[in-house]
């Protein structure tokens, strides 16, 4: 499959992979809360390699099974707390793996162990905590609902559609030019615009939120999803790289296409906890 879509144009692949993948997205959301598990469960431990192979180009050394425990354990550990298969005190549990890299990294022989157990913490929590509280939306209502999950998904989808259609067509002042020269002011109002029209629709169908919370949401991803583009887009120069990966094609990698996600998410729960 991989070799079939290599040979197409970077458009097709791009459209392809995108159908396909929100194919898959759609479906494993709506199915119950086992397949979104799985799902958001693969993307964090790709995540996590793609972000421990990424900073090797930079000689940085992470323990790579370390780190993939700790995002599996707080990913897993956060939905069976959500779902109350387990007590919360039992979250402790993380906090000696956090100090197991520490302990890890004192038997491996590396000129800069400290920068391999900043990067090995920073990956695992870049990576699994927000998808990890991603299950405090999944669990909202006190059941699993895929309401809230699916919006969100929607509306970063539709942020990121509004500001590539506005940016192409009417930008011109630069955003962040010394991190991103491609964004401009214009596609980003373009993109807030789209998020909110999406966000007052989604509030007409996806009743378990209210109205204000859905342009809520909205405006959040408006802000916080191009954020995280950047922090992303800021990565990738830092090491010297285009892309994080090449799993996705015409995509990058898990992080090229989760980036705005995994910004928005705290501070999407952070908004529904308080409001």
């Amino acid at each position: 499959m991989s070799n079939k879509l290599s040979t197409l144009s970077n458009l097709s692949q791009r459209i392809i992979v995108g159908v396909l993948g929100a194919a898959v997205f759609i479906g494993s959301i709506l199915i119950g809360e086992w397949t979104y598990f799985l799902l958001f469960l693969g993307l964090t431990l790709l995540g996590i390699a793609e972000f421990y192979r990424l900073v090797q180009v930079q000689s940085i050394m992470p323990h790579r099974g370390a780190g993939l425990v700790l995002g599996a354990v707080f990913y897993t550990s956060m939905f069976l707390v959500e779902k109350e298969l387990m007590e919360p005190e039992l979250l402790f549990l993380s906090v000696p793996l956090v100090f197991s890299v520490f302990i890890l990294e004192m038997y491996r022989k590396h000129p800069h162990p400290f920068t391999n157990i900043a990067f090995n913490l920073m990956g695992a929590a870049y990576i699994a905590g927000p998808f990890g509280l991603l299950h405090t939306l999944a669990f909202i209502e006190g059941d699993y609902s895929w309401q809230p999950i699916l919006g969100l998904m929607l509306l970063i989808w539709a942020s990121d559609t509004g500001a590539y259609i506005a940016g192409k067509n009417f930008g011109k002042n630069k955003l962040f030019e010394r991190i991103s020269p491609g964004k401009t002011w214009e596609g980003w109002i373009g993109g807030t615009l789209l998020a909110i029209v999406v966000g007052y629709v989604l509030a007409l169908f996806f009743t378990d939120l209210q109205t204000y919370q859905w342009i809520g949401v909205a405006i959040i991803v408006a802000v916080f999803g191009v954020l995280g583009d950047l922090t992303e887009s800021l990565l990738k120069r830092s090491l010297g790289v285009k892309d994080s990966g090449t799993l996705l094609p015409g995509h990058g990698g898990i992080l090229d296409r989760f980036d705005s996600l995994l910004m928005a998410i705290p501070f999407v729960v952070a908004f529904l906890k308080i409001f």
